[in-house]
């Protein structure tokens, strides 16, 4: 007997148009699944979505599905179980894991913000209220159930899907959704050919439809044959100077890069006598994960076990105030990665208009944010209420990213064995975006879709 075909929806509630507030509807036949749960981040007029009401009744959603576990991609988590949502939480183990403490950190720095505003008058609100607090995190945490690599997990009599290694970060997975008996490939975000770290993004032969990210659609990293050299090269103008060398990192995978470049440094004699100081309560959390799933990495345990032994951990916040004012020389890792919040701000309070100290950015800046102001040349940027002139040494290394770049994306998407009937491109800014829609259709001929934000698509007609 031949199955009904039921119509397939495809909505996309953020992640349209921007690299921030990663969020897919799939619909058929009144079941809803939502892939990825992101914050919004940057631009303030983003950043004021969050406080938007939903697009749709959160408690009509059955289940979500997490790639992995950055803020925006599972950021808005707590707030969707606040507004209704009583599903499950699908996640690889490592996300799970790390999304906890991804969570909690996001929640504590919007109280502590939120406090901070009210004491000082920030805010041009008569009282300012946190997006969410760590209560309503907790709330959101038994939701969530992990899963391994290549295990099918039934959702309903039209779905299911499997989780499968996207090189990323810890835990990171493309998502294998089969609805109707066709298949929707969610990307979440692309790692690169060749991760420092983790394993390469699995090659994939076929698929119906695909979502793709786009974050870096328009241009290919910096070719470094030895990203230690550039690193070391960049740490020893610091120490001539006899400055500080800040960084601001992302506490999931970019910060264990950082450790395990220094780890490989001192191997060959080639470190400088100098302290390394990770102060982030999360991205010392965030290590002790990748400490614990050794298998999920392509690197040794011997060098898993050795790269930490070394880095001074700052959790305490009195120790982290004197850290703020020792003056020595030292190279200090904290975040968040684009300087929107987090202990990174207290460091450069202290450090910014110092010439002979150096910010070092390892990672993408989004649009909006404190980090891609910097980068792009400003001499002012605001924080803590005030104005501050930027006169310490800006350096990036761009290589570090663990997004995959147009080329390879490009070599990603060759390996399929026959072009799916449509590749819709998101997160992504929309230079980016279209430039790499204009490379696919170029070079694969293949039907591309740019989807807008609140846009839905149907997939196959009964």
């Amino acid at each position: 007997m031949e199955i009904e075909k039921k119509c397939v929806s495809l909505s996309f509630l953020g992640g349209a148009g921007t690299v921030t507030g990663s969020k897919t509807l799939v619909q058929i036949n009144g079941k809803r699944i939502l892939i990825d749960c992101g914050l919004f981040q940057g631009i303030k007029e983003l950043r004021k979505m969050n406080w938007n009401d939903f697009p749709i009744d959160p408690a009509s959603i059955d289940a979500v599905i997490l790639t992995h576990a950055h803020l925006d991609h599972c950021g808005y988590l707590p707030l969707l179980v606040k507004k209704g949502f009583t599903g499950s939480i699908h996640c690889t183990w490592p996300t799970m894991n790390l999304t906890e403490i991804i969570l909690k950190d996001s929640a504590k720095i919007q109280e502590e913000d939120a406090e901070r505003a009210n004491k000082h008058g920030y805010s041009k609100h008569e009282k300012t209220l946190a997006l969410y607090e760590v209560k309503d995190v907790e709330a959101c945490l038994p939701l969530l159930i992990g899963h391994n690599l290549d295990e099918w997990v039934i959702l309903n009599e039209f779905m299911k899907f499997t989780f499968l290694n996207s090189g990323h970060i810890l835990g990171g997975a493309f998502v294998n959704l089969y609805v109707n008996n066709e298949s929707i490939l969610f990307t979440g975000d692309i790692g690169r050919k060749d991760p420092m770290l983790l394993y390469p993004p699995k090659h994939i032969k076929e698929a119906d439809y695909i979502v793709m990210e786009s974050t870096y659609g328009d241009r290919n990293h910096e070719k470094s044959e030895d990203v230690k050299n550039e690193f070391l090269e960049v740490l020893n103008e610091t120490i001539k100077n006899k400055g500080t060398l800040m960084i601001p990192s992302f506490a999931v995978e970019r910060t264990q890069e950082i450790i395990y470049l220094i780890y490989r440094l001192k191997q060959e004699n080639k470190f400088p006598k100098i302290d390394v100081f990770l102060d982030s309560p999360m991205g010392i959390n965030a290590t002790k994960v990748f400490h614990q799933y050794h298998s999920w990495q392509k690197i040794s345990s011997k060098e898993i076990n050795e790269m930490y032994q070394e880095i001074i951990f700052i959790s305490d916040i009195s120790q982290s105030k004197a850290l703020v004012a020792d003056t020595k020389s030292k190279i200090v890792i904290a975040g968040s990665g684009m300087i929107e919040g987090g202990r990174i701000l207290h460091h450069l309070n202290k450090h910014i208009e110092n010439p002979n100290d150096t910010l070092l950015f390892v990672g993408f800046q989004g649009e909006g944010t404190r980090g891609r102001s910097i980068v792009e040349g400003d001499s002012e940027i605001k924080f803590f209420g005030q104005f501050r002139k930027v006169l310490c040494n800006i350096r990036s290394i761009s290589s570090l990213s663990s997004h995959g770049d147009r080329e390879e994306i490009m070599d990603w998407l060759s390996k399929f064995n026959k072009p799916p009937k449509t590749i819709f491109l998101n997160h992504g800014e929309p230079h980016q975006t279209e430039a790499l829609r204009v490379k696919i259709q170029h070079e694969l001929n293949w039907r591309v879709v740019i989807p807008k934000l609140q846009e839905s698509f149907e997939l196959n007609q009964p």
